[in-house]
């Protein structure tokens, strides 16, 4: 039996799950596509490097409700050179993925499942590795969710090489997001857990050796999802969302928002010990993803997608109902000042539309910049990104593209062009999913021209399901850590 077959046949019974379903159906097929066909356009030719996907993508039909966050990693990856385009898609073989591959079946229960016992013996959750990807020594690092240790993986081939121990350093899990500063080449992450301290905070070098770690306190468990940098500083968080204690003392896992308390953002210097933070208050909320950070003067300037009811209200006869609500965010564009002299906080509302999963130029990861290319959350049933959204995160100002009737975008990347004379003199590169066709095609914008639609359309023969967070890996990058991979030996 193929793994396609194994996985169809017991999923049908599931279907009621919209994230099993249409767009997020899961694709068992691995392939590798060269010479991919332009549907509009043509491939610009100063386009070198991956544009990488991560996302989950399960194997095996779930045990009990299947919530987004637990299907399988699976890269899906546009190697774009001279003109022409590869596609390549593969699962990220984690531990958890080789057992229930062995095994023929799911063995883990999802996120939202109460625990009742697993094959990983006190390891209770199940790490997908499905949720961000960044590049750091020569390798791409798949991340999760709820935290894990990052699997590596080849940018190219999409080989998955196993568990990245940063040299032996490692000695707690990644957060699912870290930043990477592409003018240091420094990989700065976090980690959180039920155990004092209950928030880690760690930078690696560019040889992928964590050359700094100290732990913060917190007033218990809390569950940071994103965090920011600039040039000197790293800010972290403490929002008033976390696992409802009564249910986790029972094995379950029920968010709580706390709307009694603030939430607190820990500003500390990069290579600063967990003693050094400087706690800044400010209203009630949370936060899944920051677009950028940066230091003007003595104030430390945020911009992120703020969720102000963070708690869904759900109808607890009817567990997809629950499940869904947990998947609506209602997030808008929020921007925090931290005063370094004075201590004190001020924000303000940007917008008012619902708008997740930034992207900038990554090269100007904690360096003041100007534009934010953003997903518009359509959540009437399931979350679907009907449109791009371009903001100017310093006036907010914003020019909205919408896809079109039946398509769903992705996360998107910023690709600046060679000798850049302007922020936005980039391509903007993303998958597209059409529901009508139930096919899958990468579409290439020009940043600077957002309002003319996709310059190039590549036709994908495989789909594609909707997923999570992306990446850009110039070509230069790769080759250059690929130098320094071949000096070190």
């Amino acid at each position: 039996m193929s793994l396609n077959e194994e996985l169809v046949a017991p999923a049908a019974a599931a279907l009621t799950n919209p994230y099993l379903e249409g767009p997020y159906a899961p694709q068992p097929d691995e392939i590798t596509a060269t010479d991919l066909t332009v549907l509009h356009g043509a491939i610009p030719k100063d386009l070198d490097g991956v544009y990488v996907r991560n996302g989950p993508n399960p194997q095996f039909a779930p045990i009990g409700r299947y919530h987004w966050f637990d299907g399988d990693g699976m890269l899906h990856a546009v190697h774009f050179e001279n003109g022409r385009a590869t596609y390549r898609n593969r699962y990220v073989r984690t531990a958890e993925f080789e057992a229930e591959r062995a095994a023929g079946t799911a063995l883990w229960r999802g996120v939202i499942e109460p625990w009742d016992g697993n094959p990983a013996g006190d390891r209770r959750e199940r790490n997908a590795a499905n949720t961000d990807v960044v590049f750091h020594h020569g390798n791409l690092l798949a991340t999760w969710y709820r935290a894990g240790k990052p699997y590596a993986l080849d940018p190219i081939t999409l080989e998955t090489k196993g568990i990245d121990t940063f040299n032996a350093t490692l000695t707690c899990e990644v957060s699912a997001h870290a930043k990477v500063d592409e003018r240091t080449e420094e990989f700065i992450f976090f980690d959180y857990g039920i155990h004092a301290p209950h928030l880690r905070y760690g930078v690696a070098d560019p040889s992928g050796t964590i050359t700094h770690f100290t732990g913060i306190d917190l007033p218990g468990p809390r569950l940071p999802h994103d965090m920011a940098i600039t040039e000197n500083y790293s800010i972290l968080m403490d929002l008033p969302l976390y696992n409802d204690p009564r249910a986790a003392a029972a094995g379950r896992f029920k968010l709580y928002f706390d709307r009694e308390l603030p939430s607190r953002f820990a500003v500390l210097p990069r290579y600063g010990d967990g003693a050094e933070v400087r706690w800044f208050e400010a209203a009630p909320g949370y936060i899944y993803h920051t677009v950028n950070a940066w230091e003007e003067g003595e104030e430390i300037v945020m911009v992120a997608c703020r969720v102000s009811k963070p708690s869904p209200v759900t109808d607890r006869a009817n567990p997809i109902a629950q499940l869904l609500a947990y998947l609506r965010p209602e997030a808008t564009l929020h921007r925090y000042r931290f005063d370094l002299r004075t201590g004190a906080t001020t924000e303000e509302p940007m917008d008012d539309v619902n708008t997740e999963f930034p992207a900038i130029d990554q090269g100007r990861t904690g360096r003041h910049g100007r534009w934010s290319y953003q997903m518009r959350l359509s959540v009437d049933h399931t979350m679907l990104f009907d449109a791009v959204i371009k903001y100017d995160v310093v006036t907010g100002a914003k020019q909205t593209q919408p896809f079109g009737p039946g398509i769903a975008g992705s996360e998107l990347t910023v690709v600046p062009r060679p000798d850049a004379t302007a922020e936005d003199d980039a391509w903007l590169t993303m998958f597209a999913f059409n529901t009508d066709t139930q096919k899958s095609e990468v579409w290439i914008y020009d940043a600077a021209d957002l309002g003319a639609g996709p310059v190039c359309r590549i036709g994908i023969p495989a789909r594609v399901p909707l997923g999570f967070h992306a990446t850009w890996v110039s070509g230069e990058r790769m080759r250059s850590a690929a130098d320094d991979s071949v000096e070190e030996s």
